[in-house]
């Protein structure tokens, strides 16, 4: 896709036509997977599912409430199936949360039958996009910044796994978009 091409319409679909599996989206909290997701699939004419939102409706609780209640491993074991599930119901861009990839078990089944998507993003950022909710687990009873700061320091080696890396920054959603679909299609 060349870079006049790369907004077009038909040089998005010669990409999409190409692209024969899931698009996992992989990356710390707060760093844009759903919200860009829910874009890429859309510019992409794919469906969007988000792992997160379907391991809540699968428990029938929040997960703050899952990870309270029974805990992170607990809460990992039923991020995988549902994973698994969903790779295998053939959705075309999947949001997962941002420690799926630091499984083993939940990185190897992405990069064995998806095509898996690193999106990075500054800390500073990432502090700012995480205090717009209190719905991250991870980050209560702490100072964000250094949670956030150790969690990328924690797990960059397993995102660094994922074929395919990309920064986002604070612009339009589209531009993150519009930047994987040129890294996919580099890749391909």
């Amino acid at each position: 896709m060349s870079d006049e091409l790369e907004s077009t319409d038909h040089a998005i679909a010669a990409v999409a036509a190409r692209i024969s599996r899931p698009v996992v989206l992989v990356g710390l909290m707060g760093v844009g997977k759903s919200t860009v997701g829910r874009k890429l699939a859309r510019m992409l004419e794919r469906d969007f599912a988000d792992a997160d939102d379907a391991i809540a409706d699968a428990a029938q609780l929040s997960i703050p409430e899952i990870f309270a209640q029974f805990g992170e491993p607990y809460f990992r074991d039923g991020e995988r199936r549902v994973i698994a599930r969903l790779i295998e119901e053939g959705h075309g861009v999947i949001a997962t949360g941002g420690g799926a990839f630091v499984d083993a078990s939940t990185r190897a089944l992405i990069l064995e039958r998806a095509i898996a998507v690193w999106i990075d993003c500054d800390v500073d950022m990432l502090v700012e996009r995480t205090a717009r909710r209190n719905t991250r687990p991870l980050l209560q009873g702490g100072n964000p910044h250094e949670i956030l700061t150790r969690l990328a320091a924690e797990r960059a080696p397993f995102y660094a796994e994922a074929p395919i890396r990309v920064v986002s920054e604070n612009g339009p959603h589209a531009d993150t978009a519009r930047t994987i679909i040129k890294a996919i299609d580099q890749w391909l």
